[in-house]
């Protein structure tokens, strides 16, 4: 197996794959194609998040007035509760992101 084979194609829109998970973690891969989060939403988790971006880049805002830009092997621990949005990935290549939700 490996991360970055097998991309879905872009028009698929972004695609999530549970890699693996218990009651405890989740882990997803995640190919986005320059999509971003909609106008005003905010992910607010239960659980923490652990995301790296394994290709591309990415923006992510959080509701604090934090901008944080990732690039290839940059990651990222997200608190519970941290409001979040993804306001930007790369639209010319996938963005693939590593994704670990633990409680």
């Amino acid at each position: 197996m490996n991360l970055l084979r097998d991309l879905p194609a872009a028009p698929a829109g972004e695609i999530t794959e549970r890699l693996a998970g218990s009651a405890a973690v989740r882990i997803e891969r995640i190919v986005s194609h320059g999509e971003t989060s909609p106008d005003g939403f905010w992910y607010d988790q239960d659980e923490s998040e652990f995301v790296a971006v394994l290709s591309g880049a990415a923006r992510l805002d959080f509701a604090d007035g934090e901008t944080l830009a990732l690039a290839p092997g940059d990651w990222l621990d997200i608190a519970p509760h941290r409001r979040h949005r993804v306001a930007w990935t790369d639209p010319d290549r996938p963005t693939v992101w590593l994704a670990v939700f633990y409680r």
